[in-house]
C-alpha cells in the first residue's frame, strides 16, 4: 500500500463522527472494548467495526489483556497524517503555528 493510500484510509476513518468520538474518548487514556461500546447507544458489533477501521487505518492501537481488548490512541499516527496533508495544502500554516505557539527570542526580549 502507498503512502497515500494510508493517509486516505486516515480521513475515512476520521470521516465518521463516531469514530471520532471514540478517538477522542481514547484522549484520555486506553479504554477497553466494552467501555468504549457502554458511552455509545448504537450495538456493540457496530462499535467492534468502527475499532476495526479504526485499527486498520492505524490510528489506534490494541492488545489483549486476560478476555479484553484494550485500546489506545496511535497519537504519532494522527498528527503525522493530518500534519502532512496540512504542510501540502497550507504549508505557510505550519510556520505560522510554530510561530504563535512557541515563541522565539525575539517576543522574550520584547
Amino acid at each position: 500500500m502507498t503512502e497515500a493510500q494510508e493517509e486516505a484510509g486516515v480521513f475515512r476513518a476520521l470521516a465518521d463522527p463516531t469514530r471520532r468520538q471514540i478517538l477522542e474518548d481514547l484522549r484520555g487514556g486506553e479504554l477497553a472494548a466494552g467501555e468504549i461500546a457502554a458511552r455509545f447507544a448504537i450495538s456493540a458489533p457496530s462499535i467492534s467495526r468502527h475499532l476495526g477501521v479504526l485499527k486498520g487505518a492505524g490510528l489506534v492501537t490494541e492488545r489483549r489483556e486476560g478476555n479484553r481488548i484494550i485500546y489506545a490512541l496511535a497519537q504519532d499516527r494522527l498528527a503525522t497524517s493530518v500534519g502532512r496533508f496540512l504542510s501540502a495544502v497550507c504549508p505557510e500554516q505550519i510556520v505560522l503555528r510554530r510561530t504563535a505557539w512557541r515563541p522565539g527570542p525575539q517576543s522574550e526580549e520584547s
